[in-house]
């Protein structure tokens, strides 16, 4: 059976209005969350938002961040940090199953 796109939460699919609707925020807000490159949504061909249901996740982070008086650069920098870490995780999970292997 073909998977829908909802399926995939990688999709983008909800616009700016649904999100902060969804997340109880402006729309302005989440402007401001993709311009201080924090959370960058995908765009439609029309040039409007699109997010995920991924992004939304990271969306409703960055709200709790924020509420705990953190400012956008440093959001921005908690998730590079949080990326860095799942990165250096999987790397250290690819080298234990190689040595387990050999």
């Amino acid at each position: 059976m073909a998977r829908l796109p909802f399926d995939d939460e990688h999709t983008p699919l909800y616009s700016v209005g649904q999100v902060a609707d969804m997340l109880n925020v402006e729309q302005a807000f989440l402007r401001r969350l993709d311009e201080h490159d924090v959370v960058r949504p995908a765009r439609s061909t029309g040039g409007q938002r699109r997010y995920t249901r991924h992004e939304i996740g990271d969306l409703q982070d960055a709200i709790q961040l924020v509420g705990e008086g953190m400012t956008l650069a440093a959001v921005r920098r908690i998730f590079a940090l949080q990326e860095q870490v799942r990165e250096l995780e999987e790397e250290l999970a690819r080298e234990r199953r190689a040595r387990s292997e050999s």
